[in-house]
């Protein structure tokens, strides 16, 4: 399986994490959910991936902060996902999906060196 990366282009933490994989020669495919859009299945794989919407859903970001307090109080896997197809700058960037079904979440030095540097003794 190819590295996929997902996010929007012009995010800052793009950016940097696009620039690693670059430095690193990771090959990549870019899927810009801003742009192209994210399906309803592909956040349910995420979200049980990762142990619940809010490993997904990028709270930090303004477009979550900006939600209704009524909108953001109990929400669940199948509300926030729809959130998150509706308003895509929710989901946390970039979600990587790399060989052997790994999910990265998020962007460190850390996590990437542990997935992608060969010379990594890590699993």
């Amino acid at each position: 399986m190819p590295v996929t990366i997902y996010g929007i282009k012009n995010c800052n933490t793009m950016k940097k994490a696009f620039a690693w994989l670059d430095d690193h020669s990771v090959s990549y495919v870019f899927h810009d959910y801003k742009k192209s859009g994210i399906t309803v299945e592909k956040l349910a794989d995420w979200i049980a991936r990762a142990g619940g919407w809010e490993h997904v859903a990028n709270k930090s970001g303004l477009t979550y902060r900006g939600l209704p307090e009524t909108t953001k109080e109990n929400l669940d896997d199948a509300r926030a996902m729809a959130l998150m197809v509706e308003k895509p700058s929710m989901i946390r960037r970039p979600i990587i999906e790399a060989d052997g079904g790994k999910l990265i979440i998020g962007f460190s030095d850390e996590s990437f060196i542990a997935s992608f540097d060969p010379s990594n003794p890590s699993p």
